[in-house]
């Protein structure tokens, strides 16, 4: 079994995959990574792992990690993947997309696809039908953007997410919200439509924590994954087993 460990801005996703299969899944904070490894251990018989790591993680912490899996890969632009990356910086390129773009070549051989991955921060990504890595975009995400106008600003409020009832808001918190969300909401289609001005037959994904919040309200057609980056990973994983 493979496991896929993903430490992101704010939490940590923990995935167990029987070959393509995803077994386990659990989300937990940083400071309980270890133990939560240790329950894996004692529950999976894993054979191959892979950490992926958006923020820095202390050498004792992945030392111990590796006690419990020493057949662990500590994902990196230097790593394998089943993808040509193009990218003009391929060293600054961040481990998460590249998980995205290791799991949209897999999934989707031979087509432009291009992947929007709602979380801290919105990415797009895309991968053409030689399955090759060309680049794409990054903007602030959901609650970067209600953080900032409380964080940036004196008078305005936090708030969580909400979707408006109405273009025009009414009050403050509705303008917060009508603004933000709608605000988003039109960005990513304007993106979608730029990429299908340059690329026919074009594949969407949309992955990320806030996959749910937004994809209902999208009007391109998409396909909808949360777990689409765990299942980048774990094709990482098997594509190093492949060509050990």
């Amino acid at each position: 079994m493979n496991l896929i460990i993903d430490i992101g801005n704010t939490q940590v996703k923990l995935a167990v995959f029987e070959g393509n299969e995803l077994v386990f899944d659990a989300i937990c904070e940083k400071h309980l990574l270890l133990v939560e490894l240790q329950k894996i251990n004692r529950n999976f018989l894993i054979g191959q792992s892979i950490i992926s790591t958006v923020v820095f993680s202390s050498e004792d912490e992945l030392t111990e990690i590796k006690k419990i899996y020493p057949h662990l890969i500590l994902l990196s632009h230097n790593t394998n993947v089943p993808f040509k990356n193009l990218y003009g910086t391929p060293q600054t390129l961040g481990v998460d997309r590249i998980a995205i773009a290791a799991a949209a070549v897999s999934k989707y051989p031979n087509k432009n696809v291009l992947v929007i991955d709602a979380g801290t921060c919105i990415t797009y990504d895309f991968v053409n039908a030689s399955g090759s890595y060309i680049g794409g975009a990054i903007s602030a995400g959901v609650k970067m953007r209600y953080k900032s106008l409380s964080e940036f600003t004196d008078g305005l409020p936090l708030l969580d997410p909400v979707y408006p009832k109405n273009i025009i808001g009414k009050s403050t918190e509705e303008s917060i919200h009508s603004g933000i969300v709608n605000g988003i909401l039109a960005e990513i289609n304007s993106i979608i439509d730029q990429f299908k001005e340059q690329n026919r037959k074009l594949t969407i994904v949309l992955t990320g924590g806030d996959t749910n919040f937004l994809a209902k309200r999208l009007k391109n057609v998409i396909f909808a994954n949360p777990i689409f980056l765990l299942e980048g990973l774990n094709m990482i994983l098997i594509y190093n087993s492949k060509n050990d």
